[in-house]
């Protein structure tokens, strides 16, 4: 059986390659671009290097900075009136996964109308909208290489998986130098939602050839490297390993998918406005405990890729020092549990059922090597409790 692979048409890495996007929009015949983006990245004068570059190369741009953390409906339709109300003819995307999950619902929809709801999963989204560039600016999501956006439906609190190749990027810039000033939490969130991405392509049921080899590469930058970026932000040697893991991660998982990690993140992110990163860093200890006796080989690969496990360790001895460390990590690295993040206790339990429900229409669970019911679910979202 083969596999189809959907990646960026160009895929600029490594030191300075924001700076190349002039040369990228010229290429692709653009001349007046969005920068889709948020306010901290205007703060911290990342839009401002963008605005200058393309300016002395006479690209017209603007930037829209009203991004939010957890995209809505209501401010994508935002961003879709500044695209239509200035005629660009491309969108930039800089940040982190909140803006570029926001520039390729605004892409689409200026160029098609309609709203967000009429483009969510199991449609398939082939439409081309305008053409997108996407710069992240974290070390974690993935998203300038996946044909995934996510977007919260105010009026019932869910995450709406909207999915297909019009949502790819035409071009990902993956320049390591703009997670240098990332402070600890945001790199700690968005690395273990990285490695949740490789870990989840590479346990997936929809997992190929393809997939496995950029998700054990991604685990391998990751495994070693994610404490260093959080105990020590300037060792640019991490700082690039984390980059790239996180883009191969993200590749690995369009092609094969995430699986229950994701499916039940999200509701926790849509019902208590947690980031994403940090609600798959919650779950990835207990879901990984729920499904490892369905994938003992697969899951013992991936803590030999992480360096916690060798050869020499038999799969029962790999899985139980990955669930050792996916526990350490979560504690080195301060991953709240939902109550140490704000959430009470009874509000929560009171949803559990919606939730699981949301997860498993999300369609990701089907992907997991054990795929659960409701009532699994329910009990996996209660034990964080214990």
């Amino acid at each position: 059986m083969s596999s189809q692979i959907i990646l960026p048409r160009i895929m600029q890495v490594g030191y300075g390659a924001s700076l190349e996007l002039p040369n990228i929009l010229a290429s692709l015949h653009c001349n007046r671009a969005l920068i889709v983006t948020d306010k901290m990245m205007v703060k911290l004068g990342y839009a401002n290097t963008i605005q200058a570059v393309l300016q002395q190369r006479d690209i017209a741009c603007d930037v829209f900075d009203d991004t939010v953390p957890e995209p809505t409906v209501a401010s994508i339709q935002t961003g879709v009136t500044t695209v239509k109300n200035g005629d660009y003819d491309c969108i930039v995307a800089l940040g982190g996964g909140s803006p570029i999950d926001s520039a390729k619902a605004i892409a689409i929809l200026a160029k098609y109308g309609g709203v967000m709801q009429d483009y969510r999963f199991p449609r398939m989204v082939t439409e081309q909208g305008l053409p997108l560039i996407a710069i992240p600016t974290t070390a974690g999501t993935g998203s300038e290489v996946t044909k995934f956006t996510i977007i919260t439906d105010e009026t019932n609190d869910e995450k709406m998986l909207c999915v297909g190749i019009g949502f790819m990027p035409v071009a990902a810039l993956v320049d390591y130098q703009l997670t240098m000033s990332l402070p600890p939490r945001t790199t700690a969130d968005t690395g273990i939602d990285a490695l949740t991405h490789a870990m989840e392509a590479y346990v997936s049921k929809k997992a190929n050839a393809y997939s496995d080899s950029q998700a054990i590469a991604a685990i391998k930058l990751i495994g070693p490297n994610l404490r260093k970026v959080y105990n020590n932000g300037n060792d640019e040697k991490a700082r690039e390993a984390m980059m790239l893991g996180a883009t191969l991660a993200g590749i690995a998982f369009s092609s094969a998918s995430v699986a229950l990690v994701h499916g039940m993140s999200r509701p926790i992110g849509a019902f208590f406005h947690v980031p994403h990163g940090l609600s798959n860093a919650m779950l990835l200890p207990s879901v990984t405990a729920f499904s490892i006796s369905a994938a003992p080989a697969r899951y013992a690969d991936c803590a030999r890729a992480m360096g916690i496990a060798t050869d020499q360790d038999n799969n029962d001895e790999a899985n139980q020092k990955l669930l050792t460390e996916l526990r350490a990590l979560n504690e080195e690295l301060a991953v709240p549990t939902p109550l140490e993040f704000g959430i009470k206790r009874d509000e929560f339990f009171k949803v559990c059922h919606t939730m699981a429900e949301q997860a498993l229409a999300s369609g990701s669970p089907a992907n997991n090597p054990i795929e659960p019911s409701i009532d699994e679910i329910i009990v996996i979202y209660q034990g964080l409790w214990d």
